[in-house]
Formats: structure tokens, sequence, C-alpha cells
């Protein structure tokens, strides 16, 4: 089940523009610019940000993401026929052959659970071609960034266009680790509605990781510090052999 950020259709609509700056994508870029891929998957594409960035450049892109209402506003851009779109997720692809998988943001963290992640690791391996790169990134849990989500510090008003103006805002519900929960709310101006979205993130031990990208049939080549958020997140870059 996607978030409602992501599901609903209202809320799909406007993600892009409570969240325009994407500079954390860039390290993305790069690692498919220093391993030459030409055929990517994005796991858990979202609006297709990513995948269009990279399908301008010429790149091959498939982007799946099981949120419905997200895949048809990324439908819905310009350059977006040049994406093969799939509404789902890693454990049921298709046959593919990339050089490269990727969860950027949240998308590794909010694949909360232990089987559905292991089955997600597995559906990139097929999906690799032998020497094909797997990358993501998730936060240390030791510097319990949760900590930092409240309302005092995420507050804003944002305007909109088409929209109007779209108060939003999150707060912490549940911590018991490994699992951190939080609610985004959002009001919309123009009518007075109030919606909200409730997720769930694992902050997952580098040790843990590790193991299960080894117990996966992967060989983790490097784990590298997220230059957007310096000391605070793991990237791992995992190769299958």
């Amino acid at each position: 089940m996607a978030d409602e950020c992501f599901g609903h259709p209202r809320l799909a609509a406007i993600y892009d523009p409570l969240d325009p700056d994407r500079g954390d994508l860039d390290a993305y870029v790069h690692m498919t610019e220093e391993f030459e891929a030409r055929q990517v998957l994005d796991i858990g594409c979202g609006t297709g940000v990513f995948a269009l960035l990279l399908a301008g450049r010429g790149i091959e892109v498939v982007g799946v993401d099981p949120a419905r209402a997200s895949i048809d506003v990324a439908r819905g851009k310009p350059g977006s026929e040049r994406v093969r779109w799939i509404c789902g997720d890693a454990t049921t692809l298709p046959p593919l052959r990339v050089d490269l998988a990727t969860m950027t943001a949240n998308v590794a963290q909010a694949i909360a659970d232990p089987p559905t992640w292991r089955k997600t690791l597995r559906g990139a391996y097929e999906a690799l071609r032998p020497g094909g790169h797997l990358v993501f990134e998730t936060r240390d849990p030791a510097r319990r960034a949760w900590e930092e989500w409240n309302r005092e510090a995420s507050y804003r008003v944002t305007e909109i266009p088409g929209v109007g103006a779209v108060e939003s805002w999150v707060r912490l519900i549940e911590v018991s680790e490994p699992l951190v929960t939080f609610r985004w709310t959002y009001v919309f101006a123009a009518d007075g509605q109030v919606l909200t979205s409730d997720s769930t993130l694992r902050f997952r031990e580098r040790q843990e990781i590790e193991t299960e990208l080894a117990e996966q049939g992967y060989v983790v080549e490097s784990v590298r510090d997220a230059p957007d958020r310096p000391g605070r997140e793991f990237v791992f870059v995992a190769r299958r052999p």
C-alpha cells in the first residue's frame, strides 16, 4: 500500500511543488555516469522526477511505483513517453536486463516489512545484468533524524499555481525502533479540505543491510556518504557478480 501523499490524487498532484529542491538526485546522476549505465530501473519512481531526468539524457529508464496516482502524474509530464512506467513494485517485475537499479530518497526505508524488503532486493538482483549495480540510501539510525520531525520545524505555506495556498507540516506519531511513524497534514485554502498521510520508515543498521545484500547474492562494493546530508546517511553500492 502506498502512503496517501503518493496514492491520493490530490496529494500526488502537489508532491513536486511541495518538494521542489531535488539536489539529492545529483549523486545518483553522477553514479549513472560512473557506471556508464544505459538502462536504469528506478524503483519507487514516484512522480517520475529522477526517471525523466535520466530519460532526458538519453538513458533507457523503467520507472516502477505502487502508487497509481503518482504514476499518473509522471505520465502527464513532458517527455514521459520516453520512460516505461509500471504501476507495481520490484517484487513482480517483468523480465529486465538493466545496468543500474536505484532507490532514491526514502524508498528503501519505506519498504518496512522484512520479507518484502528481501523480495525487493531479490527482484532488483534479477533485473540487473551481471556486473550491474544496485544503489540506494538509508539514514543512519544513530543520528536519530526523527527528533527533528515536528510542526515547529516543518510548518510552511506553499502557493501552488492552479491550486492555491497549501499549509503542510509533519508530526511524529510513534518511535518503536527500528520503526518510526509520522504524519503529514495538508490544508487546502481553496476549499478548507484537510488531508493527512501516515508513513512508517525502517531504520536499518549498516551491518544488517550488508548482510541482507550478501544473502541475496550481491557484492557490496562501497558504502558512501550522502553529499546532500553528510554524515547522516549510508549510500550503498552493491553489484550483481
